[in-house]
């Protein structure tokens, strides 16, 4: 079964299209079938992956309106070794759009189902915001990805996106899930960030990962060489803990399905 990542947070800087990129380089390096999907109109992962955004024959916006198929629009990516259905601010008058489209929500879910079978994991860029791009995104996924800073706002907005998660879920989309929390630009030295860290212990548990992506120059750096940061620097601590992070949603993936097994048995 295609597992279909939604890579989510509301506010801006947090991570979220480092995250998508190096988690995609990272199981695809493991010789998983990844796609890589940019639903944001900044473009910033079709970048990230070495493309020019501003000179697509197809994006996710042509998909998005039923002008094109998501085949037609998906690029094969030989380095990184996944595929990319990229996007640019063309994204923007696609909502606009979208807006009284009937169905509008289901676009995405609809103009994956052909390819997903391809794919052991599907990879979604969300925009920075909880719209009708990020809501597209969340009917069509299986599960929800947050990476967030460990800093008092991040808190404070993290309660608006589970309660849109939850009512995604009982409305549209009842396979959606919350996957998991991850820890970004983390520095150990700041107080506040440790502390923070605890809380989301205390009240996530085992949905917050124990892979941490701490603040690294490297990992800062590869997005303006167009790689993801395994290619750029793969001795980098960046780098180790996006491949830590793949391993451990590998591990966590396996066990569910084992659990599965046992359990129809």
């Amino acid at each position: 079964m295609t597992k279909i990542f939604v890579i989510a947070n509301q506010k801006g800087g947090v991570g979220k299209t480092t995250t998508s990129i190096n988690l995609a380089a990272s199981l695809a390096a493991t010789q998983r079938a990844v796609l890589l999907v940019d639903i944001d109109p900044q473009g910033n992962a079709t970048m990230g992956c070495g493309l020019d955004k501003s000179n697509l024959d197809l994006s996710t916006c042509e998909v998005l309106l039923n002008e094109a198929s998501a085949e037609q629009a998906i690029v094969s990516l030989e380095t990184p070794g996944f595929s990319l259905l990229p996007a640019n601010s063309d994204l923007t008058a696609a909502e606009v759009k979208l807006i009284n489209e009937a169905g509008r929500e289901k676009r995405l879910k609809n103009a994956l189902a052909p390819v997903k079978g391809r794919f052991e994991y599907i990879i979604i860029d969300c925009p920075p915001a909880l719209n009708i791009l990020t809501l597209n995104a969340l009917v069509a996924g299986t599960g929800v990805l947050i990476p967030m800073q460990c800093e008092y706002y991040a808190l404070e907005g993290l309660s608006a996106l589970l309660r849109t998660i939850e009512n995604v879920r009982k409305t549209v989309n009842p396979a959606l899930r919350l996957e998991g929390l991850l820890r970004t630009m983390f520095d150990p030295r700041n107080n506040l960030a440790l502390d923070v860290s605890e809380q989301l212990k205390g009240h996530f548990h085992d949905r917050l990962y124990r892979t941490i992506i701490p603040r690294n120059v490297r990992l800062a750096e590869a997005p303006s060489h167009g790689k993801p940061v395994i290619e750029y620097d793969k001795t980098s601590r960046g780098a180790l803990a996006y491949l830590a992070l793949a391993g451990e949603i590998l591990r966590k993936d396996a066990h569910q399905q084992q659990t599965t097994v046992a359990l129809n048995q």
